[in-house]
């Protein structure tokens, strides 16, 4: 039997080792690298946008005819207390929060064309109770987006949604201060990411 020699036996478990540790760092460096992405991708769903106004608007709307609803009064309100009285033909009378006004605009087939992608709203306008509350003052507070770009919207949509001229003129200075008031922030968690972003929040109003 050929002898093997002892310095042929400690190469290759030297060479056994070198793979091995080779081995490992790679395999650590790929579970590092998914960890990361995973930390990355969780930051970013937890992060949180929150819309908040310091003025209020409670809407007064009237249904003149079945389905055709008009607002007939609009005056300042706390926060906590904004949202809308509706008058219905047969008589019924319902009260709205700000949070059921929403749900109503944001479910509507014509309003939430107009949240989704506002270049295709025109044709689905009506003077449905979920318009007539996008385009009151209140709709601010639903989601109705503002800015130079949208004021056009506003004088086409918004006049034709009140009782008459002298509601609408009013109502167009309290929808300015409840549009001024707006303050959003968004949000990412003190145990997130660190850095210079970690656990921070940016607010801006417009």
């Amino acid at each position: 039997m050929t002898p093997i020699r002892k310095h042929t036996v400690l190469r290759r478990v030297k060479d056994i080792t070198l793979s091995t540790t080779l081995g490992l760092a790679l395999l650590n460096g790929t579970v590092m690298l998914q960890s990361c992405g995973s930390d990355n991708g969780q930051n970013e769903q937890t992060e949180q946008t929150k819309t908040t106004f310091g003025k209020g608007v409670r809407t007064y709307i009237t249904e003149t005819a079945p389905g055709t609803f008009k607002i007939t009064d609009e005056v300042p309100a706390d926060p906590s207390r904004a949202g809308a009285i509706v008058s219905y033909v047969d008589g019924r009378r319902d009260s709205l929060s700000v949070e059921a006004a929403r749900r109503l605009v944001e479910t509507d087939s014509s309003t939430s064309t107009y949240l989704n992608n506002p270049n295709s709203y025109g044709q689905h306008h009506h003077s449905g109770l979920s318009n007539v509350l996008l385009w009151g003052s209140l709709g601010y507070m639903l989601g109705r987006r503002s800015g130079p770009q949208f004021s056009g919207d506003a004088r086409r949509y918004g006049s034709g949604v009140y009782a008459n001229q002298g509601v609408y003129n009013r109502a167009s200075g309290i929808g300015e201060t409840v549009r001024s008031s707006r303050v959003t922030r968004t949000t990412r968690p003190s145990g997130g990411r660190s850095g210079f972003f970690g656990g921070r929040s940016r607010g801006f109003s417009s």
